[in-house]
């Protein structure tokens, strides 16, 4: 038998990013004018090293992702251990050591009584569970709701589902036609908060309120306060509402604590997980749900099963990598990075919010973001856009704005000196940009 791994590509002569620019269409990138792809090589700690050699912080996570830093040693152990002992197998009549414990280590740690888990392989499919779970519970339950409540300018992610309960942006405007309706509310705050709670107590019909707690994150960052969403959350429950909270970004300890959830009274009766779940490792998705839910689909008519699952389900192999970022994101020394790194941003905020290219600057948490002036609107189609990413990886910082928004979203173990660099250059920035 050949060695395959000796086998020549077409294009094996020509550099990554040549051979790159041939076969790979990337995400979110119009290739028209795309500038060639950075390729990287190494990661270590928040550092990514390209194929020269340069090293950048990166002070976004890989996409939010990367919780404990990249290529982290304890999980790397546990991954490499659990390849060797199995990497996979059927979940629909099956089962496994792995998905089992990390639902049972999960599950006590969440917000309110969360009961059961449902595995899937992203944020977005976690969130399409959780509005077929509560879709198809009213219809279970004989009395079927097809309504749903979401804010405006939210995301929850790229599949059909999602987009529809997501803000009609130019992420859905090609799809908005084919989604659902959805009843779209503002984010609430002092001023309306009244106003918002009398309009969900009139709803009829409404199956269930999606929201991402605290923070609106590809929304442009949009942050609001606790008190006004558990006030809409109970106004729901009032109103027989079923409450999904879209965790996926906020989860883990981006918020300060470990779910944003946490900071209400009123809990969710479904949660989405993913990103930071498995450290940053690789894809899984977790949907979990209260007993009530859970028991609305157990029946004799085999037309009240949830019908939903995907090949790589309950992954062993990822669930062993969540299992090993939660023994780290347990840690009192996660804990106690968490808090220095909110410090250090709430202090940063206090140093820039007054100069005149700041139109905003928002902190919750570990996450920071600063709106930038343009004499125009927000925009993600800001050509601030290209110039900021362009300064900042000049300087080896990777920093994805949101058109004329950047936000800075590290892993826990940055270093103070990493994120006084950082702030560094986000004040040339605003001098030189």
């Amino acid at each position: 038998m050949s060695d395959i791994s000796k086998l020549q590509t077409p294009n094996s002569k020509l550099n990554i990013a040549e051979r790159d620019k041939k076969v790979i269409w990337h995400p979110y990138t119009q290739m028209k004018n795309a500038l060639p792809h950075i390729p990287i090589v190494r990661g270590e700690g928040v550092y990514v090293f390209d194929e020269n050699g340069k090293r950048y912080i990166d002070a976004v996570s890989s996409w939010w992702v990367n919780i404990h830093g990249h290529s982290h040693p304890y999980i790397a152990k546990k991954v490499a251990e659990q390849l060797n002992v199995l990497e996979h197998v059927i979940f629909a009549g099956f089962t496994h050591e792995p998905a089992v414990l990390l639902a049972e280590r999960l599950l006590p740690i969440l917000p309110g009584k969360q009961d059961k888990v449902f595995y899937t392989d992203n944020g977005s499919t976690a969130v399409e569970v959780a509005l077929k779970m509560c879709l198809q519970y009213w219809d279970n339950k004989g009395t079927p709701k097809t309504k749903i409540l979401a804010f405006k300018n939210a995301y929850h992610g790229d599949t059909f589902g999602a987009m529809s309960v997501s803000g009609r942006s130019i992420f859905t405007d090609a799809f908005n036609s084919l989604l659902f309706d959805v009843e779209f509310i503002d984010l609430p705050d002092e001023g309306n908060i009244s106003h918002l709670t009398s309009q969900i107590s009139n709803l009829k019909d409404t199956a269930c309120f999606i929201f991402e707690p605290l923070i609106l994150g590809s929304g442009g960052m949009l942050m609001y306060e606790a008190k006004y969403l558990d006030k809409l959350v109970a106004a729901c429950k009032k109103a027989g509402i079923l409450i999904i909270a879209d965790e996926v970004m906020t989860g883990f300890g981006r918020t300060g604590t470990y779910f944003a959830c946490e900071k209400l009274d009123h809990k969710p009766d479904i949660i989405c997980l993913s990103k930071g779940l498995t450290g940053g490792t690789m894809p899984l998705g977790i949907t979990t749900c209260t007993d009530e839910i859970f028991e609305a689909f157990l029946s004799d008519d085999k037309l009240k099963t949830l019908y939903h699952g995907h090949s790589f389900t309950a992954n062993p192999i990822a669930c062993v990598a969540s299992l090993a970022s939660l023994d780290i994101l347990l840690q009192e020394e996660t804990l106690a990075n968490i808090k220095r790194v909110e410090a250090k941003h709430t202090l940063f905020l206090q140093e820039i919010k007054a100069h005149p290219k700041v139109k905003a600057v928002r902190q919750t948490g570990t996450i920071i973001a600063i709106e930038w002036e343009t004499g125009n609107e927000t925009s993600y189609l800001s050509n601030l856009r290209n110039l900021l990413y362009a300064y900042f990886l000049d300087k080896g910082i990777i920093l994805r704005p949101l058109g004329n928004i950047i936000y800075i979203l590290p892993p826990y173990v940055i270093s103070n000196e990493d994120l006084n660099y950082i702030y560094a250059a986000i004040k040339s920035a605003l001098e030189e940009v």
